[in-house]
C-alpha cells in the first residue's frame, strides 16, 4: 500500500497550522480510561486515534511516546522489592504493547504508522534509527516511539523529551486527563489555580508534576516548549494545532 498523499489535506485549515512537527506524550494510565490496571480502553484509544489522524490530515508530522503504567509500573514494583533494572525493562515492554495497540487504531483510520522500538524486537517493531524516523515523518507516517529510552532509570517523560530533540519537534504536547497545570491537585483542591503559562524553572522549583525534572531540563536546554492539555476533550488537539490557547504552555 502506498502512503496517503498530503494532497488530501484541507487547504485552508492546513495553512493555519501552528506546529508542523510535534511529539505527543501520553501516559499509559490515560489509555485505560476508567478500566482497571492491565487494561486498554478501546473507546479512549479510538478517540486518541481519531484526534491524531485528524492533525496528520492537516499535514502535521506526528511522533508519539506512550507510557506503560496501565500495564506495569516499574517504580512501584521496585519499591515492592523487585530489582529496579528488571522492573524498568518490564515497563519498557509494556510501552511496546500500548504502541502496537495505538498503531492498530490509527491504521484503521487510514493513517500509515510505524512503531520504532529502542529495544530490539524486529518481528513487531522497527529499531529506532533517528534518520529513518525523520524520513518516516517526512513521508507523512505517524511514528510511535516505543521502549522508552532503552535504558533503565529513565522515564517515558525523558524518552519523550529525547525523541522530540532528536526529530527536531517544535513542541512536546502532553495529553492528560486535566486541562492544564495547576499549583495543586484540582481534584482534591477546588481552589487550585491553573497556569496559562509557566517557565521551565518554575515547574522544577515548585515541584509541579508536569514531567520529571530530567525531561523538563532537556526541553529547557533545547528550547522545546511543552503544552499540557486535556486530551479527553474532543477536538482539543486539533484546536491546539490550529493555534488556539489550550491548556498550559511551559516555556
Amino acid at each position: 500500500m502506498a502512503d496517503k498523499s498530503h494532497s488530501k489535506t484541507s487547504g485552508s485549515a492546513a495553512n493555519n497550522v501552528r506546529y508542523r512537527r510535534v511529539l505527543l506524550k501520553l501516559s499509559g494510565e490515560i489509555l485505560m480510561g476508567d478500566k482497571s490496571l492491565g487494561a486498554l480502553d478501546g473507546t479512549v484509544l479510538s478517540n486518541i486515534a481519531e484526534q491524531v489522524a485528524g492533525i496528520a490530515g492537516l499535514g502535521v508530522e506526528v511522533g508519539i511516546v506512550l507510557g506503560g503504567g496501565n500495564i506495569f509500573r516499574g517504580l512501584q514494583a521496585a519499591a515492592g522489592g523487585m530489582d529496579r533494572v528488571s522492573a524498568d525493562f518490564m515497563g519498557m515492554l509494556a510501552t511496546v504493547i500500548n504502541s502496537l495497540a495505538l498503531q492498530e487504531y490509527l491504521e484503521k483510520r487510514g493513517r500509515y504508522t510505524r512503531v520504532m522500538s529502542s529495544i530490539s524486537m524486529e518481528q513487531v517493531a522497527e529499531p529506532f534509527i533517528r534518520r529513518r524516523a525523520i524520513r518516516h515523518l517526512e513521508k507523512g507516517r505517524i511514528v510511535i516511539f516505543a521502549g522508552g529510552t532503552g535504558n533503565p532509570y529513565f522515564s517515558t517523560d525523558t524518552a519523550a523529551a529525547l525523541r522530540a530533540t532528536e526529530i527536531d519537534a517544535e513542541v512536546v504536547l502532553k495529553g492528560t486527563k486535566v486541562d492544564g497545570v495547576y499549583n495543586s491537585d484540582p481534584v482534591k483542591n477546588s481552589d487550585a489555580k491553573k497556569y496559562d503559562q509557566i517557565s521551565y524553572l518554575d515547574v522544577i522549583n515548585l515541584g509541579l508534576k508536569v514531567m520529571d525534572s530530567t525531561a523538563i531540563s532537556m526541553c529547557m536546554d533545547n528550547k522545546i516548549p511543552i503544552v499540557v492539555f486535556n486530551l479527553y476533550e474532543k477536538d482539543n488537539l486539533r484546536r491546539l494545532i490550529l493555534g488556539e490557547k489550550i491548556g498550559t504552555l511551559v516555556s
